[in-house]
């Protein structure tokens, strides 16, 4: 397999590959790259290329068992797309891939290091887990030189079947969420309920809806009558703010039990957020929220809500090992998610 440098009359160039970049000079204006190294010819650029001053061109002559850096990029693309996921015309080679609805990326992380470990080709994205919006980029990929045998790709695409997908974007639910919010001092007026504004705006942002919203005292009797409420209301996704503490007898996770839910985890090695609770009865599912919810603008809350909210059921062990990547670096302009918070 061999490419091959030609020289050749630009009239006969349409469809050919350029071998390097051809320099445009517009006096006093502009000096740079009028046509890059790898552009096929069309016959739209014969007049440019003549008016630059190019009447022969040295063209790469592709051997049939080879692709171009752009028709590669266009193999690559959908062979690791699943759902939700759209790609870009190449350009110099590489193909961005962007969300087309909100949701969460999910990552294949094996199948991703197995095509990376291929050699000459790349796939680059977020993390998993990341929450997107319509337009988001999450990848690129694209391959290294030029050109590239059929049978690189043809291996890609082999892979990319076997881990199928590498790339997906699980769409975010429209759930019906419910809110116990603990504290005597709130039931009583003494002190403003900022629920609605801390907690229920981040719901109703990834397209869900606060459905009913119970303040009870610190009492595990009421919390547990509360938390049966909502789900006799049909909430899905229950949230419970102000009783966490430390004490052997927190109310909110005592008012859990009561209401015969299961606690998958108490407590999390994520700051800010390590008074956390997560606990599950029937199909519904509970989080106790910790304090800082109501003061820093992200927290633990901020990573298990969008993975709730795209139908994931987030194990024990799984929270254990948010502790990598779970340190809040406290920024002093918040940028999440485009940030190593939770990653």
């Amino acid at each position: 397999m061999k490419k091959r440098l030609t020289r050749i009359k630009v009239e006969n160039a349409v469809g050919t590959v350029l071998a390097h970049d051809i320099t445009r000079i517009v006096p006093g204006k502009f000096k740079g790259v009028g046509f890059k190294k790898g552009h096929v010819i069309k016959t739209e650029d014969i007049p440019e290329l003549l008016k630059i001053g190019k009447a022969h061109i040295y063209v790469l002559d592709l051997a049939p068992d080879q692709l171009h850096e752009d028709e590669a990029a266009l193999r690559i693309a959908p062979a690791i797309c699943g759902d939700n996921l759209s790609w870009s015309a190449p350009a110099e080679g590489k193909s961005n891939i962007v969300a087309d609805q909100k949701g969460l990326l999910k990552v294949n992380v094996r199948g991703l290091t197995r095509i990376n470990a291929l050699n000459n080709i790349i796939v680059s994205t977020l993390k998993t887990n990341f929450p997107c919006t319509p337009g988001k980029k999450v990848a690129a990929t694209r391959i290294i030189p030029l050109v590239i045998p059929k049978k690189k790709i043809e291996k890609l695409e082999g892979l990319a079947r076997r881990f199928h997908p590498i790339l997906t974007i699980k769409p975010f639910r429209k759930m019906r969420v419910g809110g116990v919010v603990t504290g005597s001092e709130i039931r009583e007026g003494l002190i403003k309920d900022g629920f609605d504004q801390y907690v229920a705006s981040k719901v109703i942002a990834y397209g869900s809806d606060l459905h009913k919203k119970v303040i009870v005292p610190d009492d595990p009797r009421a919390i547990a009558d509360a938390i049966t409420e909502l789900k006799g209301v049909g909430c899905e996704l229950i949230l419970t703010t102000g009783g966490l503490s430390v004490d052997p007898d927190d109310v909110t996770r005592l008012g859990v039990k009561k209401a015969g839910a299961t606690i998958l985890a108490y407590g999390s090695p994520v700051l800010p957020g390590a008074m956390f609770l997560h606990a599950r009865l029937g199909q519904t599912v509970i989080l106790g929220l910790p304090a800082c919810v109501f003061y820093l603008p992200t927290t633990i809350f901020d990573l298990v809500l969008p993975r709730i909210l795209a139908g994931e059921h987030i194990k024990k062990l799984e929270i254990a090992e948010m502790g990598h990547g779970g340190l809040c670096l406290d920024c002093d302009a918040c940028r999440f998610p485009d940030c190593p918070f939770g990653k």
